[in-house]
């Protein structure tokens, strides 16, 4: 089988994460494991890189802004330029895509 052929068969890692993403379930465990990864290492980064994820497979950054009613620019800017998070910043995403931030209690 010859190069061409194969990438027409299959898909890209990144096509089926978006489509798995889609599901509002899938994408809960999704932002929940890049929380978790963040708690541990601190990177801000793949946080922000999941949260663009999620938004990309729900819609896109405008009908979270229409959601969330923010200007649809600050929020590009705000998952764009991946700024140390802000909990005003991640409350408001989180809220647009249906999501909530809570507390648990966390035994050491």
């Amino acid at each position: 089988m010859n190069t061409e052929t194969l990438l027409k068969q299959t898909t890209s890692f990144r096509d089926d994460l978006l489509k798995d993403l889609a599901d509002m379930e899938f994408a809960m465990y999704y932002l929940e494991a890049a929380l978790s990864d963040y708690k541990e290492d601190g990177n801000t980064e793949a946080l922000w890189t999941a949260l663009y994820d999620v938004v990309t497979a729900q819609g896109g950054i405008g009908k979270l802004a229409e959601r969330a009613k923010v200007n649809p620019e600050h929020l590009n800017d705000i998952l764009a330029s991946k700024p140390e998070p802000r909990l005003d910043n991640l409350q408001n995403i989180l809220s647009g895509l249906g999501f909530q931030i809570r507390l648990e209690y966390a035994e050491n």
